[in-house]
């Protein structure tokens, strides 16, 4: 498969940190990280690129060649081939798969190259092909979620909406970020009804025609049922400023980058939701009764940092009770993954068990009035996380209200 990257950009959010070389050119332990991009895809059999460059895009082009040479930084062989494009003038940060679309006659990644990723790109690519779509976006929960772009999306992954920064979105959300790897068929170019030709010259406002990557050919895909998206709790961060710059630094230094790569066992925290994360209320059953118990956030997000997978696991009786829906749960759901997330912390999964097995109330869901495996104390819900997320059981924990607690207060690396 051809893989796209974008490594065009000025970088001015990080001009702090480099202003003489392009932003993909930034070293992370002493490495450039396009080339550390460029290994992890080479490592997984993605070998065949392009790479469109503008703004200093010589320094680029004389670093990797056409990727036959050797590593300036590691001396080793880069072992891929590479084709440029280069923007005389800015077209937007997609005007130029207009320009290469010749040579995009099948499925392809698109990736930027300004960000810090260790994912399995060929999980991601099966995903994409199962679904069969035009577009499959690379999702994950992150710290900020306030201030970028969600997409809401059905149980199926089918993207229903894609909310950009500039956009109202509801009260509460899923935490659900474009990280910014894309599996695309080409034909996307054709369904954005763009004249490629009017791509660079002068339009009738005097300047050149750009194309939007997000905002003119992605999101007019949300509810076509023609994109889906991949959640993955995989390392994707971008480097836009110099504060997530030297996040990522440590957080390679640490090894929590590559460690986060799901072809990698995973160790996880399984957390239980009411008393351990919102104040116990008895049967949750009004999203207004939701509350975040004090200090919790902060434990939270030291599980996030330390490498950790934050999963929650929670009985919901109240569903085959007939008290709560599915959608008011998810509702609550989504007000949980806000509040936490308007203080930097996130979660990786939740999963609940919507069973109950005795009978007897009124309005209750007699498919759901059931034994089930699922429902703890059965551990169907920590086999279920083990197994999309490749987690390793025997070096996780499963946490309720007095260790929640305890992390909240120590380090998490004494915790862990």
């Amino acid at each position: 498969m051809k893989v796209v990257i974008m490594a065009g950009g000025k970088g001015t959010r990080i001009s702090s940190v480099t202003s003489d070389i392009p932003k993909p050119m930034i070293k992370i332990e002493g490495i450039p990280v396009l080339e550390r991009e460029i290994k992890c895809l080479k490592d997984q059999g993605f070998d065949d690129i392009i790479m469109t460059v503008s703004h200093l895009g010589n320094i680029i082009m004389d670093y990797f060649g056409d990727g036959s040479g050797n590593s300036p930084a590691t001396g080793k062989p880069f072992g891929v081939h590479i084709e440029y494009y280069f923007e005389k003038e800015p077209l937007g940060n997609a005007g130029a798969l207009f320009k290469i679309k010749d040579k995009l006659t099948s499925d392809f990644l698109l990736l930027n190259a300004d960000a810090m990723f260790d994912v399995d790109f060929n999980r991601f690519v099966a995903f994409h092909r199962k679904r069969g779509g035009l577009v499959t976006l690379f999702t994950h929960p992150n710290s900020h979620p306030y201030d970028s772009g969600l997409i809401v999306a059905d149980k199926n992954g089918t993207v229903e909406k894609w909310l950009t920064k500039e956009d109202a979105r509801p009260q509460y959300y899923k935490n659900r970020v474009n990280a910014g790897l894309h599996v695309i068929n080409p034909k996307v170019l054709e369904f954005s009804g763009i004249d490629a030709d009017l791509i660079g010259k002068n339009g009738a406002n005097g300047k050149p025609v750009k194309v939007d990557l997000d905002r003119q050919l992605l999101k007019p895909l949300a509810g076509t049922g023609k994109m889906f998206c991949y959640d993955s709790p995989e390392y994707v961060k971008d480097m836009g400023t110099p504060e997530r710059y030297y996040s990522v630094c440590a957080d390679y230094k640490e090894g929590r980058v590559s460690g986060k790569n799901l072809k990698n066992k995973q160790k996880a925290v399984f957390l239980d939701r009411d008393g351990t994360i919102n104040k116990y209320v008895g049967f949750l059953r009004k999203i207004d009764d939701f509350e975040l118990i004090d200090g919790v956030a902060t434990a939270i997000r030291k599980i996030n940092e330390s490498g950790y997978l934050a999963i929650v696991v929670t009985n919901q009786p109240v569903i085959a009770r007939g008290e709560v829906s599915f959608d008011e749960l998810e509702e609550i759901h989504n007000k949980m993954e806000t509040l936490l997330g308007k203080e930097g912390a996130y979660l990786d999964a939740i999963y609940y068990c919507p069973h109950h097995p005795h009978k007897g109330y009124e309005g209750e869901c007699p498919e759901l009035k059931i034994e089930c495996d699922c429902r703890k104390p059965k551990p169907g819900m920590l086999l279920k996380a083990a197994e999309d997320y490749n987690i390793d059981l025997s070096q996780s924990w499963m946490m309720g209200k007095t260790m929640l607690k305890l992390a909240s207060m120590l380090d998490a690396r004494l915790c862990f």
